[in-house]
């Protein structure tokens, strides 16, 4: 008897729909065609077992399932639900009249439990667009499912409960999640703010112009002087993701297995902090079974890399390109797949290798030219595309044992957020521009002219500075940002003046 039942596979951040054909006849032999991978391949053991275990009866015919589109490679252990549908529907143990109104996905232990899948939330969107009524996955992925509205999800314990509901002996529980409701409630919970951060005002407020523009930036200085404290905190200035950015960060986070199972969406801007050791394939992506990677796990957020020059400069180099087109195109043999990367990077780094170079009061044991070539780990072509360059000083006891209030997160939030309405309303008929820092070279010749002594100033700084085209682009952003701050509508002197401050590595003679 031949049955089908219907399944999805991921591809990139979305699904595609791959329907498992499963035919019987009199033999006792088990095949299994389509591009399957091992994973995959490994099913049948799996359903062997749990079936075993479950007490259900196991045709000893031959079994032939098709993986349809037969040329598209079928990677992982979530097939094992539908495979084991198909197989004891193509046998009349389940009663297959339904069987085209669902989705099934899930993977199988040994003893019949339903383990989590990757991919959940894509999987849920695909099942709605192509018009099922229902999705039925294991327990552990049903709240990340649930979100996508106008779609019945079903949360099944193991396989007994599947078949079970397709007898119509049982009834699964449907889970519904009130999407608005989840994701209002975790927008302001944060755990940490920007009051716990003694002194360092100048940086406050050079952070607060990043979060303003989606600006990059990087900050440099000693040891203990609070660089890592004050970018965990950024998240906390930044503005609330939309629910559409908060649907579209769900998403990669679960093809890549990501979600927190207390959480059926991500409401707060991620912030992803890979160590240096980390391979340019884990930054970027791909890999065999293709993944997204850091700086799309980053995605409608932060990513900082702390101790910048320690990481491989091969690394460092395959983000020049996403960084200018906000996503990353992963191209192989055998596939191609396109990952979002729309980010903030926020990098740190010591001045020196004994990390005490223009410190006010330890002296720098470097060697002569040891500064220069530490700071040459970084190449020019990616510090040109950092807007803006920060110097952090250790802050003095007098300031961290001052118990005076400290400006909270949630004030410099409420500037940064009214500095954004004033971009989404200059960028509205420009798609796919949201913040200052995302001008095209257009754009700055329409929104960004500054008046003519900001333009002396601006050939000044460019002559005496030596900087590049890009840097000269990069200045007038974080002008215009500067200016939105202050919801002023030129550029004065006074902004661009505070915008080249903020490019210290460009200036002449930093490194000595």
């Amino acid at each position: 008897m031949f049955v089908k039942v219907n399944a999805a596979a991921v591809h990139g951040i979305d699904a595609i729909m791959i329907s498992v054909e499963v035919n019987t006849t009199t033999a006792t032999k088990f095949m299994l065609v389509g591009l399957p991978d091992n994973a995959v391949k490994e099913s049948y053991e799996r359903i062997m077992s749990a079936v075993k275990h479950l007490s259900i009866p196991f045709p000893r015919k031959m079994v032939v399932v098709n993986m349809a589109p037969a040329d598209i490679r079928k990677e992982g252990s979530a097939y094992d639900l539908p495979i084991a549908i198909g197989v004891l529907a193509s046998n009349e143990i389940v009663d297959k009249s339904d069987l085209d109104k669902y989705v099934f996905m899930g993977e199988l232990s040994l003893d019949g439990t339903l383990n989590p899948i990757k991919g959940a939330l894509p999987i849920a969107i695909l099942a709605r667009e192509l018009g099922f009524k229902g999705l039925v996955l294991p327990k552990a992925n049903t709240p990340e499912a649930a979100v996508v509205n106008n779609l019945d999800v079903y949360s099944a314990d193991n396989l007994r409960d599947v078949v079970d509901f397709l007898n119509h002996n049982k009834e699964l529980e449907k889970i519904q999640v009130d999407t608005r409701k989840e994701f209002y409630s975790h927008t302001e919970s944060f755990d940490i703010d920007f009051a716990d951060v003694k002194g360092q005002e100048s940086v406050k407020r050079a952070l607060e112009v990043s979060a303003a523009g989606g600006h990059n930036l990087i900050m440099i200085g000693a040891p203990g002087a609070g660089k890592s404290m004050m970018a965990k905190r950024i998240p906390t200035i930044l503005p609330p993701l939309t629910l559409n950015e908060a649907l579209e960060t769900t998403k990669i986070h679960s093809v890549a297995g990501k979600i927190n199972g207390n959480y059926s969406l991500i409401a707060q801007r991620p912030f992803r902090s890979p160590h240096h050791t980390i391979s340019d394939v884990a930054l970027v992506g791909g890999g065999t079974f293709p993944q997204p990677g850091e700086i799309s796990l980053a995605h409608n957020g932060v990513l900082f890399l702390d101790e910048l020059p320690e990481f491989k400069r091969t690394v460092l180099e395959v983000m020049r390109q996403p960084l200018e087109d906000r996503k990353i195109s992963i191209s192989r043999a055998k596939f191609a797949a396109e990952y979002p990367a729309s980010f903030m990077l926020v990098a740190s780094m010591n001045p020196c290798p004994c990390g005490y170079y223009n410190h006010p009061e330890k002296m720098c044991v470097c060697a002569p030219g040891m500064v220069q070539k530490y700071l040459g780990r970084i190449s020019g072509p990616l510090l040109d595309r950092i807007d803006m360059h920060i110097e952090i000083v250790p802050v003095p006891f007098e300031k961290l044992s001052d118990d005076a209030p400290v400006e909270k997160s949630e004030v410099i939030r409420k500037r940064v957020i009214d500095a954004r309405n004033i971009q989404q309303q200059r960028f509205e008929n420009s798609a796919g521009i949201y913040c200052n820092a995302q001008m095209t070279s257009k754009m700055l010749r329409e929104f960004a002219v500054p008046n003519q002594a900001g333009q002396e100033l601006l050939k000044m700084a460019m002559l005496k500075m030596n900087l590049s085209a890009r840097a000269h682009g990069r200045i007038l952003k974080v002008a215009r940002t500067i200016a939105d701050l202050e919801a002023s509508q030129n550029i004065e002197v006074h902004h661009l003046a505070e915008a080249i401050n903020y490019r210290s590595l460009d200036r002449e003679g930093w490194a000595g």
